[in-house]
């Protein structure tokens, strides 16, 4: 039936100042007894962050091995390192300390780790699907993928970049304190804002069966994503805004702003992951540098929505037509992403793909999706490949 759906969300969320203390006790009071600590880069350990992660363990009598490098993107070679060491170690737990692209790298490791007799490579090839996962948490850096409360993970490996979607790997906790985000690059902030704009509109634009309540918490939430991504644009040591944005990441991507819809669209991100693939871009600007020329493609077949959008959410003064009215939302969401610094095509992305490069990128991404995907509208192989030439106008 229509609006018939499940929504499974069992993350334990703590949520505030200096929560990163309580890692340990969280980990211990959901059975973890030896730990992988997964980290990205320096920011950690310069922050003083993972040193204050590593005491609460100490103070819990957690052993713990630690590994970083996780990179943007994050790479197999480096879930492949993390097996190894957490075998090494005799690991029952991951504990992420970052953001979307760490606890990617953790969930895939502990998806091998649940099953040690495949290759976890195969769960993204979709040959196999999981039938087990270590249970991991989170101390969350960086507000973007909402990967802290999903069932998401996506890798990066051999010039692809491929998801796995389960409920086995959503986290067990995690720990939220927006102050840990307040040193983020501004571009990083931006585009974490667009990667949370861009989960709750891949649920919003589809054609089919809504419930109003859903929509109005979808709409909601980006109104309070643009307004106070504007306030971390001008201000971005603003603790209020820094919450506001954490949460509405977590939110975004835990499944709330689906309820009742026909799945989602999600051609956008399926887009943006060839182009990760391929050039290594920044999810959040990939993203919005695809998003209009999808939008401007697909809008006369979805044309109810998005004048909602543009009435509801963009708050344009309506058209003379409802196309008019569709066409001033789309142009005003991509006004917003310009002014937070986000490109709104494949140039200002510092991308220019090569006559064979729009081929290969429409080819990988009709392979990836099984040869459509969509529901605003449904896009194959031939509409992938203009969208992306549409991109780099």
């Amino acid at each position: 039936m229509n609006g018939d759906f499940t929504l499974y969300t069992p993350t334990k969320v703590v949520f505030g100042h200096d929560v990163e203390n309580k890692a340990g006790a969280m980990v211990k009071a959901f059975g973890g007894t030896r730990v992988l600590l997964h980290y990205g880069g320096n920011s950690a350990v310069r922050s003083g962050l993972l040193d204050r992660v590593k005491a609460s363990l100490e103070a819990e009598n957690i052993p713990y091995a630690a590994l970083g490098g996780v990179v943007p993107n994050p790479r197999l070679e480096k879930v492949y390192e993390g097996v190894a060491l957490a075998k090494e170690n005799g690991v029952d737990f991951l504990l992420a300390v970052g953001g979307g692209s760490v606890i990617d790298s953790a969930k895939a490791i502990a998806y091998a780790l649940a099953e040690p007799e495949h290759d976890v490579k195969e769960l993204y090839e979709h040959t196999r699907a999981p039938k087990a996962c270590f249970p991991l948490g989170v101390v969350l850096t960086l507000s973007a993928s909402g990967s802290e409360m999903s069932d998401s993970s996506v890798i990066s490996y051999e010039d692809k970049k491929r998801g796995v979607n389960s409920d086995l790997c959503r986290p067990k906790f995690a720990l939220m304190n927006p102050a840990l985000t307040e040193t983020l690059p501004a571009y990083q902030t931006a585009a974490g804002c667009s990667d949370i704009l861009m989960h709750t509109m891949e649920r919003y634009f589809v054609n089919g069966n809504r419930m109003e309540i859903t929509d109005a918490l979808a709409e909601g939430l980006l109104r309070t994503v643009m307004q106070y991504a504007l306030v971390l644009r001008d201000d971005p040591e603003n603790y209020k805004a820094r919450a506001e944005i954490m949460w509405a990441g977590s939110l975004s991507h835990n499944g709330l702003t689906g309820c009742g819809n026909d799945a989602g669209d999600w051609a956008c991100h399926r887009l943006e992951h060839e182009l990760g693939a391929l050039y290594d871009v920044t999810h959040g600007a990939g993203l919005t540098a695809v998003w209009p020329s999808w939008a401007k493609y697909v809008m006369r077949n979805c044309l109810p929505r998005f004048v909602r959008f543009a009435v509801n959410v963009m708050q344009v003064e309506p058209g003379a037509t409802d196309e008019e009215t569709a066409l001033r939302g789309i142009n005003a969401m991509a006004a917003f992403f310009r002014s937070i610094g986000m490109p709104t095509n494949l140039r200002e992305l510092g991308v220019s793909p090569a006559e064979d490069e729009f081929r290969l990128l429409a080819k990988n991404c009709a392979i990836a999706v099984g040869g459509k995907i969509g529901s605003a509208m449904v896009l194959r192989e031939a509409d992938m490949e203009v969208i992306y030439r549409m991109a780099a106008e």
